[in-house]
């Protein structure tokens, strides 16, 4: 019998091997970095503060970063992966270069974010023209939710707080595009908070809406073809009055506590007045039904807001609250969309667990933690993710078909970015082999083809 001497084959390892190319597969974000014209938008928005004879710009540096946080770094100092390989990547600034760049953006914070912010949003329109059908507002409307996000911090960074679930870091206020079932989302508002800062804070949702709201197309800005989407945080007086305040009057769904005299009026629906849930397909969802209320407690609201209950049966062994009732899991939410059955505006706020995906998807892209100590270095840090999920987001959108376009950052990396290639200089061209037995190269060069055939910027 012959002796098992193990499960893999032993392989040599050397050193010394030329043309060889790690994370080739990240040539998908950097050709989409290209066809955006992310990369010009960003150079031209800090110009202002790129020193005199300076070797690398700017704006080239802040997106090295990003891709590194793309490809899964979670540090400056990851971008090192994309300075070992200058023929995929171009020259890449020194790790005290890009520790310097954070800094001194970091000093004029306001005016640097604005620059940034700016820039995102013309390149945002750009990538949804030509998305075309694929674009998140392909039916005249856009969705943009709310949530927040707990980043624990392991030590005492600025303004690092007792959060409420008995740890310790920040509590950011993040804002996502939501692309609907066909796609992933994209971030658009990122507000910084310390761990303390509460979930239901009004100000805070309406500065974060503003931020949101100026990332997209201008004809979005206003108007009920843009829904905002939040849980109960957002279901406060002052952030719905915002809302639907003459001259913005955007279209809501917020999740609603649901209090004792919320409680008192679910108790005196008749049962004929409850309908029964639905689900994507439109069939009905089993042991859900949901009913609008009217009256008194609708009083100090603004005027058009409708208040739907759903009661539900809870899963075997969930605990009930107070606020349940015969056994029933109850729920609230409010909304200013007329003329549409409650099953459907039902269904189309509970499509808020979307976001949920898309947090997931932004700690395993540079969320986990918040790597710099100052809250203005960390607001910078903000920018860079969000740039990074904005390209995931992108790439995916303009390239990829079926299954593949919902695939999460961490699938992308997996089967796509980590691929290795063997790079050929053939007289003034330079091609980069991808290796021919790696299940998902048609996928790579496939979702190239179809980048390679999008307009190049005006």
């Amino acid at each position: 019998m012959k002796k098992r001497i193990g499960s893999y084959p032993r392989v040599r390892v050397e050193g010394g091997g030329r043309a060889v190319v790690s994370q080739a597969g990240g040539v998908l974000l950097v050709e989409t970095v290209r066809k955006a014209g992310l990369d010009t938008a960003i150079s031209a928005a800090l110009t202002p503060w790129r020193k005199a004879r300076a070797l690398h710009d700017p704006g080239k540096t802040l997106l090295d970063v990003a891709l590194a946080v793309a490809l899964g770094g979670d540090c400056l100092a990851d971008v090192a992966m994309l300075r070992c390989e200058p023929a995929v990547f171009g020259p890449v600034a020194s790790d005290p270069t890009v520790s310097r760049l954070i800094d001194t953006i970091a000093a004029s914070e306001e005016k640097a974010l604005w620059a940034i912010r700016a820039a995102r949003a013309e390149v945002r329109e750009h990538v949804w023209r030509l998305a075309d059908r694929e674009a998140p507002d392909a039916d005249g409307t856009v969705t943009v939710d709310l949530d927040g996000v707990l980043v624990i911090a392991h030590s005492d960074k600025e303004d690092a707080a007792p959060m409420w679930k008995r740890t310790y870091g920040h509590h950011p206020l993040m804002g996502f595009v939501d692309h609907g079932p066909g796609g992933t989302g994209e971030p658009v508002a990122a507000l910084l908070r310390p761990g303390n800062a509460g979930s239901n804070t009004a100000a805070d949702h309406i500065t974060a809406t503003q931020l949101a709201l100026a990332q997209l197309p201008k004809k979005y800005r206003r108007g009920r073809r843009t829904l905002i989407r939040t849980d109960s945080a957002g279901g406060t007086h002052d952030f719905v009055a915002w809302l639907t305040q003459r001259g913005r009057w955007l279209s809501y769904s917020v999740g609603m506590t649901v209090t004792e005299a919320i409680h008192q009026h679910v108790l005196k629906i008749p049962a004929s007045a409850w309908t029964a849930a639905v689900e994507a397909d439109g069939e009905i969802r089993d042991g859900a039904w949901v009913a609008e209320l009217t009256g008194d407690v609708l009083n100090g609201w603004p005027q058009g807001m409708r208040l739907i209950v759903r009661k539900e049966r809870p899963h075997p062994g969930a605990q009930l609250r107070l606020t349940d009732a015969d056994g029933m899991r109850l729920t609230c939410f409010a909304t200013n969309t007329p003329d549409r059955p409650i099953a459907e505006l039902e269904f189309r706020h509970r499509l808020r667990a979307r976001a949920e995906d898309r947090i997931r998807a932004a700690r395993a892209t540079g969320l986990r933690n918040l790597p710099l100590h100052r809250t203005a270095q960390n607001r910078i840090w903000l920018e860079i993710v969000q740039i990074a999920l904005d390209l995931l987001a992108w790439m995916p959108m303009l390239a990829l078909t079926g299954k593949a376009r919902l695939w999460e950052p961490r699938r992308l990396r997996l089967r796509l970015f980590t691929a290795a290639g063997q790079l050929v200089t053939t007289g003034r061209r330079r091609i980069l082999r991808l290796a021919r037995h790696w299940p998902w190269t048609g996928h790579i060069t496939a979702a190239l083809n179809q980048l390679t055939q999008l307009p190049d910027p005006g």
